[in-house]
């Protein structure tokens, strides 16, 4: 990895940016300058004819033409000495995207802070139920948490909805404002060994189907719930209820975050996954995370939001 992050590749860049302007220059001008002309001739030709008497002459390119041309490489030489565009040169204004960001970031709270300020001492569960705080979480949470919640929080496969009371960490608004400010990380081991192998997981699979009430496999089924006290148990509990401690999910409801079926749920006992929920605490202020739990919170109760 430390060949692809070396100073070579700086120096590779500024060599090839640099050089193919000047080349831009070079052959501009080699295409400007006019042939001699031989005594008693006209302009020469290029030497090609298309269509027995069509000639292309070997004139210069046009000198507004040629001038634009020019501009062009005078403004791109410019600009390199301005902006970042040689390797790790930054340019004599310093300017960069993240600063830029981080300015404009700046500019916004200072100009916007006082609203989120005025719902910070507010208990969550009350803004929930506040239709201008929900309506500022709404464009909050469709700025930072849309991409993989869906836009309405309904969710997707390996992405939890948050229209539900089936909470992996929690539902409780303290939850809630904790998993989006740390981030939460769920993992489900690869369990095919300690499940006894291929056949194993597919009697584990068949229990806990049973325990949602799907239709299932009696005989593996009964197989499968030893195997599942001694796999299994541990996190999801004896009943297979879950662990909001641990964000191990309730096997006995109908809500399936990787699928549902038997393929389905072999191949997480036997594969295993990690879930992670990415920490918020450093790119939004406490204020909107507390407008953004209120609404996350009133998700999953309508009636409390209306």
């Amino acid at each position: 990895m430390s060949l692809f992050t070396s100073g070579f590749w700086d120096f590779y860049i500024a060599v090839i940016s640099l050089v193919s302007i000047v080349a831009c220059g070079v052959f501009l001008k080699a295409q400007s300058v006019r042939a001699p002309r031989e005594a008693g001739k006209g302009v020469g030709t290029s030497g090609h004819t298309w269509d027995e008497d069509l000639t292309e002459y070997n004139n210069p390119l046009p000198r507004w033409w040629a001038w634009l041309f020019y501009l062009t490489i005078a403004f791109a030489l410019g600009y390199l000495v301005l902006y970042p565009g040689l390797g790790s040169y930054s340019g004599t204004l310093g300017w960069s995207q993240l600063k830029q960001l981080e300015d404009e970031t700046r500019a916004a709270d200072a100009r916007f802070g006082p609203l989120y300020e005025k719902f910070a001492a507010r208990d969550i569960a009350a803004l929930a139920k506040s239709p201008e705080a929900r309506a500022i979480g709404q464009k909050l949470f469709l700025n930072y948490c849309a991409q993989c919640h869906a836009s309405d929080g309904g969710g997707s496969r390996g992405f939890p909805s948050l229209t539900d009371n089936d909470w992996l960490w929690g539902g409780t608004p303290e939850a809630i404002k904790t998993s989006i400010a740390e981030g939460r990380t769920g993992v489900m081991p690869p369990m095919g060994t300690a499940a006894g192998g291929d056949e194993g997981a597919r009697d584990i699979a068949h229990y806990v189907l049973s325990l949602s009430g799907r239709t299932h496999d009696s005989l593996r089924a009964f197989n499968g719930k030893q195997k599942f006290q001694a796999a299994c148990a541990a996190c999801h509990g004896a009943e297979g209820k879950g662990n909001p401690q641990l964000g191990a999910p309730n096997l006995t409801d109908e809500i399936w975050l990787h699928g549902m079926g038997e393929s389905a749920i072999v191949a997480q006992i036997t594969k295993g996954s990690t879930s992670r929920m990415p920490a918020h605490k450093d790119i939004v202020s406490p204020a909107k995370l507390h407008l953004l739990a209120a609404y996350v919170y009133g998700l999953s109760r309508p009636d409390a939001a209306r």
